[in-house]
């Protein structure tokens, strides 16, 4: 529970910050335009390519395809299954469905399997219940009691997945940086250069209300920015966000601690309005670069590559991207997680450590 100093210092931050209509405006129109031309390339996905293999070549896989084929939402091609595969692998098609040997043996229930790029699943959630549909459709003629056919799914990993799937994370993770730095560690400067901090030192407000003041104040505004432009880039742009959105969550949250804890450490370092600029450059700009935010840690020299792993954006973008384009878990991303928490134990112990109440000369 938040303690009445807590709760209005937050309200005091907040109202700083949306005063500040260029600053809001700004920090949100730079991602927009940046996922907006790379999102003006996409094209609709209509109709659905599939694949169809049929094994069984019976009556009721061929009445199967018939139905399928006669829906306006599929493109249906019938070929082999390697041919097929390559297609899918290459973005040729949406997805495969492979009709086993058994499918005409109405004693037991047939396995038919979809393969599937899993960055396409959000996509294959809303048609596979048309499938299901058909394959019900086939089996009420057959009249059969017990349930004749089941939609097994194989991830077959291809690599149609937009650039802008991958750039998302990376943009959001640097805002997430960006945000919360501007949010600590220039306004404690700012403060402090004001004399704000120097009155609030007389007060009976204590440090840790005025800290957590800004922690809180800076989530809440980082979070409704970064949902603006999740809901831009998922209702606009039509970008695939295959994890869960709840870890995904978690894994914000976290990283806007750490950046917080981080700007605050830039704060104490820098003494003077003059020096907080060049200290956040030295830390920002080369993450930039070199955390794989917009393209892959992979391409950049070998040398350079474990250094940039360990960087703090680039363990974010790596856990946001590997949750929303791989669909791992948190289990998954657990050695990302330690690092976030490295760093936030490291900015702490470097924030509280050199953290001064009264502006410095010189």
């Amino acid at each position: 529970m938040l303690r009445k100093p807590q709760l209005y210092l937050t309200k005091v931050f907040i109202q700083i910050f949306l005063r500040n209509k260029q600053y809001i405006f700004f920090s949100l129109l730079l991602p927009v335009v940046i996922l907006g031309i790379v999102g003006l390339n996409d094209g609709e996905r209509d109709p659905v390519d599939i694949g169809l293999v049929d094994y069984s070549n019976s009556n009721i896989s061929k009445e199967f395809i018939d139905k399928l084929s006669n829906n306006v939402l599929f493109n249906i091609n019938q070929s082999d299954e390697e041919s097929l595969r390559n297609k899918l692998i290459k973005g040729e098609l949406t997805l495969i469905l492979v009709l086993p040997n058994d499918m005409g043996d109405t004693s037991k229930t047939t396995n038919i399997k979809l393969l599937a790029d899993k960055s396409q699943i959000n996509f294959i959630e809303a048609i596979k219940p048309i499938i299901n549909q058909t394959l019900i459709g086939v089996e009420r003629e057959i009249s059969k009691k017990i349930p004749m056919f089941s939609l097994e799914i194989e991830d077959i990993k291809s690599r149609t997945q937009t650039y802008l799937d991958f750039l998302l994370p990376g943009i959001m993770a640097f805002m997430l940086m960006n945000l919360s730095i501007a949010g600590s560690g220039f306004n404690v400067v700012e403060f402090r250069r004001r004399g704000i901090l120097k009155r609030l030192f007389v007060t009976p407000i204590k440090p840790i209300d005025f800290v957590s003041a800004i922690v809180i104040a800076r989530m809440v505004i980082v979070l409704g920015q970064l949902s603006i432009i999740f809901g831009f880039a998922f209702f606009f742009l039509d970008v695939n966000i295959v994890g869960s959105i709840s870890h995904l969550f978690f894994i914000i949250m976290l990283s806007i601690l750490m950046f917080l804890t981080l700007g605050f450490s830039i704060g104490s370092m820098a003494k003077t309005q003059e020096s907080v600029g060049v200290i956040a450059s030295i830390f920002i700009y080369p993450q930039i670069v070199m955390s794989g935010v917009f393209f892959p840690i992979e391409t950049l020299p070998e040398f350079i590559q474990p250094f940039s792993e360990i960087l703090p954006l680039s363990i974010v973008a790596d856990a946001m991207r590997s949750i929303s384009s791989d669909g791992l878990s948190l289990l998954a991303v657990y050695k990302n997680i330690i690092g976030i928490s490295i760093w936030i134990v490291i900015g702490t112990f470097v924030s509280t450590k050199l953290f001064v109440w009264k502006e410095v000369a010189g």
